[in-house]
């Protein structure tokens, strides 16, 4: 069944709403590098590369209905500075963002009555509830761990032994 216009274009804005979130990960990787923090940085690039799996699963539904997705535009990231607390804060609000986002779509699926989109939305909320425990829990470490390099260091390995794929669902 082909998604109605309204979907189709809610579906699209979704779709480039990922890609800024993996640029905007890419960003605070970037930033958290050059703090000299390698294991927080490669956390947020793996969050890059996982916010694209996403945009590529949306892109996979809206094409498998018979749409053709158009990816809107995508502004430059903020540079966060050299704040690790500033970095996750700035992720855990994008992530409530996106949350929200996809809160909205699932709630125009139903009203739309469009129920095959409805198991890949599911997904996709309780993966954002998943994301958002998660960059919560860290950010709640880095509020405990204050100005202690050595409590920080620890947390910056702890956070590099993430692999990729290890915790997208996949």
């Amino acid at each position: 069944m082909k998604l109605n216009d309204t979907l189709a274009k809610a579906f699209s804005e979704q779709i480039t709403l990922e890609l800024e979130s993996s640029i905007a990960y890419l960003q605070l990787a970037i930033a958290l590098e050059d703090a000299n923090l390698p294991g927080m940085a490669s956390w947020m690039r793996i969050q890059s590369d996982e916010e694209r799996v996403h945009a590529a699963k949306f892109t996979q539904h809206v094409t498998d209905r018979g749409n053709r997705p158009q990816i809107g535009d995508i502004a430059a990231p903020k540079d966060p500075g050299s704040a690790v607390v500033t970095a996750f804060e700035a992720s855990l609000a994008h992530e409530q963002r996106v949350s929200e986002s996809i809160r909205a779509l699932y709630r125009l699926a139903v009203a739309e009555g469009d129920i095959d989109s409805l198991p890949l939305l599911s997904w996709f909320v309780e993966e954002q509830i998943e994301e958002e425990a998660t960059v919560s829990e860290i950010l709640g470490r880095l509020h405990l761990i204050g100005d202690d390099g050595p409590g920080l260091l620890r947390l910056d390995a702890e956070l590099g032994v993430r692999t990729p794929g290890a915790d997208d669902g996949e």
